[in-house]
């Protein structure tokens, strides 16, 4: 799979990828969508997942949380890895991929939005983002505890954990009407806070909360619930 990843690389892509932000110190330059067809290439495989995250390659570590197996990753592995995070796609892939499938991904939504580590932060609030968009049975409770933190953490002003903050509070009012309009009640609060951080998370977040066509697909959510 390395050899696989290193044939598919291309230097202008890497350059490319540092341009968005992304740490290339170890990468090939592959995009994910060669990345996608070589998870599919080697199935689900545990094993190859740690090998492949343990050998720090940028694009295996994408390619370790496609071919992994929710149901057999532990809390410690979960530690360990978003521990290694030192790239925004690395994290966003692995909580996209992977973590938000594992009975662990609501408590390590709570846990993570509390550390300091920049990395560590943004995949809590990654997590909270990717569990509004996939789980369907997660209940309104359950986000709304989300919302508090959310408001709490907006304050930071590092790029990569501002961003995730306004990602998780828009995924979550685009899930139904009840949650959109707590998500904008949220975000009217958190447009009051003095940091530019806030005010930024807020009025970004507010421009699609209230827009029509959200409201409308949050409001056709519920009936077909219903």
């Amino acid at each position: 799979m390395l050899k696989k990843l290193r044939a598919a690389g291309d230097p202008k892509n890497r350059e490319g990828m540092a341009r968005y932000g992304i740490a290339t110190g170890k990468a090939f330059g592959v995009p994910v969508p060669k990345i996608r067809a070589l998870a599919k290439e080697a199935g689900k495989d545990h094993e190859l997942a740690q090998e492949l995250w343990d050998s720090g390659i940028h694009e295996a570590r994408i390619l370790a949380s496609m071919v992994d197996l929710p149901k057999m990753v532990t809390e410690a592995q979960m530690e360990g890895w978003v521990r290694d995070f030192d790239s925004w796609d690395v994290c966003d892939q692995c909580c996209s991929n992977l973590f938000d499938k594992t009975p662990f991904a609501y408590d390590k939504a709570m846990e993570w939005s509390e550390r300091g580590e920049e990395f560590v932060k943004r995949a809590g609030f990654v997590l909270m983002a990717c569990l509004a968009v996939h789980d369907k049975k997660m209940s309104d409770a359950q986000f709304l505890e989300f919302l508090p933190v959310i408001k709490k953490q907006s304050e930071d002003e590092r790029n990569f954990v501002k961003k995730a903050v306004n990602w998780s509070l828009r995924q979550i009012g685009k899930r139904n009407e009840s949650l959109n309009a707590a998500a904008i009640q949220a975000a009217e609060d958190i447009q009051r806070m003095e940091s530019k951080a806030s005010k930024w998370v807020a009025s970004d977040a507010l421009r699609e909360l209230r827009s029509a066509s959200v409201r409308a697909k949050a409001a056709k959510r519920d009936s077909r619930q219903d």
